[in-house]
């Protein structure tokens, strides 16, 4: 697969154009897919994103962040095997932390998270726990192998407690029996989503008080209701809503420092821009609250 340029524009770059390095944000694209299992089209997210991130107002709601800097960095060459795409994606990331900028990786499947981890581990030293993993999912993600890879999507949080990372899931509604008893021999934190969205709605994730004080937010779109983004390539039913994934981001602002969050699974769907524009405005709505967490 080529990486044509033209195809990724900056983020906002209707109202900012391009940041340099001395930016808050950095956009890194990363339009893999090479594990999907069921509903195809993750490799088209990224430029999807940015293309309808033209379209968003400044203003967020509450601030502008895009004020603080957004630098959309060229995309990850994705050809080979995924070990050497990961390594190119750890560097990449490891680059702008390097800068005290805050990664925002756009995939893609979820299997691009593993590049981040990775650099997070050399640059934080992740595997001793000075790191904690929060994810917004629909799955569990801990199967061990899948369809005959490790790499697979349905593998990226598996690789990540492999490296030592503790794990806080939010709004998981779709797991395997293993991945259940995984669950309970590692005391992986979790609140599902029957927790979160039966009844009245929790819009505070709660992490416990020795949950690591930076954290690393990873978002597979279809942890929201598939009413809400609707392109993603396995779609589960009774998701988050978009006002508490709002709400369940901030409070994990309030008490943690998000280092760095990825937007993963977005498979763009012909004749409609709902899916792409919704995860653009979501990835903006999460620069602001990190800014604003940050007295920015």
């Amino acid at each position: 697969m080529m990486n044509n340029q033209k195809n990724y524009p900056p983020f906002l770059d209707s109202e900012y154009g391009n940041g340099d390095e001395s930016s808050l944000f950095h956009i890194l694209p990363v339009p893999l897919e090479k594990s999907v299992s069921y509903g195809g089209g993750t490799r088209l997210g990224p430029s999807a994103i940015l293309k309808a991130s033209s379209q968003l107002e400044v203003f967020d709601g509450r601030s502008t962040p895009g004020e603080k800097g957004i630098r959309t960095r060229p995309p990850v060459n994705c050809r080979g095997p995924v070990e050497k795409v990961l390594k190119r994606i750890a560097v990449e990331t490891e680059m702008i932390l390097s800068h005290d900028g805050i990664p925002v990786i756009l995939g893609g499947e979820h299997t691009v998270s593993n590049g981040a981890f990775q650099a997070l581990t050399r640059c934080y030293n992740g595997g001793t726990g000075k790191v904690g993993i929060v994810q917004i999912d629909a799955h569990g993600d801990l199967r061990n192998s899948y369809e005959g890879t490790i790499y697979s999507h349905a593998c990226v949080m598996k690789r990540a407690l492999d490296l030592g990372f503790p794990l806080f899931q939010l709004g998981v509604r779709s797991l395997s029996p293993r991945e259940i008893e995984l669950r309970k021999q590692r005391n992986i934190l979790h609140r599902d989503a029957p927790e979160l969205c039966a009844g009245e709605l929790v819009t505070d994730a709660s992490l416990p008080e020795d949950f690591p004080r930076d954290v690393y937010l990873t978002i597979d779109v279809d942890g929201l209701d598939p009413s809400v983004i609707p392109g993603t390539g396995t779609p589960e039913p009774g998701g988050l809503g978009w006002y508490q994934t709002l709400s369940l981001i901030e409070s994990v602002a309030r008490n943690r420092k998000i280092i760095g969050f990825d937007c993963v699974e977005l498979a763009p769907r012909k004749g409609s821009s709902i899916s792409e524009f919704t995860a653009a405005r979501l990835i903006y709505q999460v620069m602001g609250i990190i800014a604003r967490s940050r007295g920015l």
